[in-house]
């Protein structure tokens, strides 16, 4: 299945959910308070993004001065952003989305399972030396660490590296 009739039918069903759920929520609670909780919930989404944005950008610097690849570090990057504009974008549905990627331990879960889609699917591949691997993959990782020496035969002489 290619991708566009997927995009097109977010872009559809979506709305028509976001929809629903405004009238819904709006009979029960009235109009006015359905549009003040709207902009609630963007307004803490936003407070919430904006501290663990911080957190994270702090974090992706720590580790590139450490000299570590901060792989799992962007994807949390990646996943905050992505919450921040569901946070954004008004509705319901989407404002529970959003707050699940500010979830620390959810914002993981869905990352994993985001990137078990991908690999699954051959969208990429991940390096198993890069972060968010499951239990049994980190203890696979741990075994296969092999460490050497190497020279490289100069005509003229040996050089030890």
């Amino acid at each position: 299945m290619t991708k566009f009739p997927v995009v097109t039918a977010l872009f559809i069903v979506v709305p028509l959910i976001e929809i629903y759920l405004f009238t819904v929520v709006g009979a029960a609670v009235g109009g006015l308070f359905t549009v003040v909780l709207v902009i609630l919930t963007a307004m803490i989404g936003v407070s919430l993004l904006r501290a663990q944005g911080l957190q994270t950008m702090a974090r992706l610097q720590q580790q590139a001065a450490q000299g570590q690849l901060p792989a799992d570090t962007l994807f949390e990057g990646a996943a905050l952003l992505l919450g921040g504009a569901l946070l954004l974008t008004p509705g319901f549905m989407t404002d529970s989305i959003g707050f699940l990627c500010l979830i620390p331990a959810t914002r993981k879960s869905l990352i994993q399972a985001s990137l078990r889609y991908c690999m699954q699917n051959g969208s990429f591949q991940v390096n198993p030396g890069a972060g968010y691997a499951t239990k049994n993959e980190q203890s696979k990782r741990d075994n296969d660490v092999l460490e050497g020496e190497f020279r490289v035969k100069d005509e003229d002489k040996d050089s030890h590296l």
